[in-house]
């Protein structure tokens, strides 16, 4: 009991706010409508983050309305989805997400050499941009042995270019396709970094659009498993080439890497209740109720990613790094527009 306490406790001042966030948004909401409570909650909790709630008391709190919540969100979204509706992204929906993540990947990392970064840190970069996020670099690291550092820095302008992109790519839809749901989806959901900023940019749009969206990103973070491993060989390969002059060495290294992977917990989840939904298991009134609840996860965890976003953070990394995270972004729309405009 005590050792539930110990862990409980240190979440408890993060999460109230980010609770407090979510009612806020929602008697906001109730005056703007049509921004609604998941584009509120993110903003206000940008603003309170960087104003009132700025001790690190808060952090473990919103990491894990971030990170948990948003998790137990998109697996209560699953029972509220039939096998049917994820196939409605054809084979043409699954080309372009694995087109557009190669893209995403050779851009960045032919980018970040031209600019002097790291192996590392491009290769970090590159998965983030392309999978989903930071749960992408964490999976990452291990398998090319990157550095405390370089981790930090991508997670850090990944997080960055999402954020921007989140409240951009809603206004480019518009005006491109006056957010038609499965262009409107294929652009947030294709290039947007993380789930909770996928949610919350098909939130802008229309709940339609949130769901679509997130069918595009689950099956972007299902090849979390193939980028690890190819990143992991590709690393390999590069360090065996810089080490072949000393063949002991060179095996000690690299027999340590062995590059493992493994879907997220909540991919597995989202299926799972999708299937049981299908097959009538889970029925349309529980169903309902599971939508209402994924809803209030959903908007708490984006109050609490608004409530991480520190805005003195992201300008004290250097404009170097700033100006690569804006060449990704570019790549990354151009490169869904160009597809979008092919396949759709």
């Amino acid at each position: 009991m005590e050792n539930i306490v110990k862990k409980i406790k240190p979440i408890l001042p993060g999460l109230f706010i980010s609770v407090v966030v979510y009612i806020m948004s929602l008697f906001l909401a109730k005056f703007v409508p049509d921004l609604g409570a998941g584009t509120i909650a993110i903003f206000l909790g940008i603003l309170l983050g960087n104003t009132i709630f700025t001790g690190t008391q808060y952090n473990d709190g919103t990491k894990f309305a971030e990170s948990n919540l948003l998790s137990y969100s998109v697996v209560l979204l699953g029972g509220t989805l039939s096998i049917q509706s994820i196939l409605q992204l054809g084979i043409n929906g699954i080309i372009y997400i694995i087109v557009l993540m190669g893209v995403t990947i050779i851009g960045t990392m032919m980018i970040g050499k031209r600019m002097g970064f790291s192996t590392n840190f491009t290769l970090l970069m590159a998965g983030g941009n392309a999978v989903c996020g930071s749960s992408a670099i964490a999976s990452i690291a291990p398998a090319i042995q990157a550095s405390d550092e370089d981790k930090a820095l991508s997670i850090t302008f990944v997080n960055m270019i999402g954020t921007v992109l989140m409240v951009l790519l809603p206004v480019i839809a518009g005006m491109l396709y006056q957010h038609e749901l499965t262009q409107t989806s294929a652009l947030i959901g294709g290039t947007l970094q993380s789930v909770g900023q996928v949610v919350a940019s098909g939130s802008m749009v229309s709940p339609e659009v949130k769901e679509l969206a997130t069918i595009f990103k689950i099956v972007r973070v299902i090849m979390i498993v193939v980028v690890v491993i190819w990143f992991g060989n590709l690393k390999a390969k590069m360090d065996l080439q810089e080490l072949q002059s000393d063949e002991t060495n060179t095996h000690r290294d690299l027999g340590k890497r062995k590059p493992k992977a493994k879907v997220p917990w909540y991919v597995i989840g989202f299926f799972i209740t999708c299937g049981l939904f299908t097959v009538g298991i889970i029925s349309n009134e529980f169903s309902h109720g599971m939508k209402e609840v994924s809803h209030v996860f959903e908007v708490v965890a984006l109050a609490g990613i608004g409530l991480r976003v520190k805005i003195a953070d992201l300008i004290a990394q250097g404009a170097k790094t700033a100006l690569y995270g804006l060449a990704i972004a570019l790549l990354q729309i151009i490169g869904a527009l160009l597809l979008i405009q092919i396949l759709f």
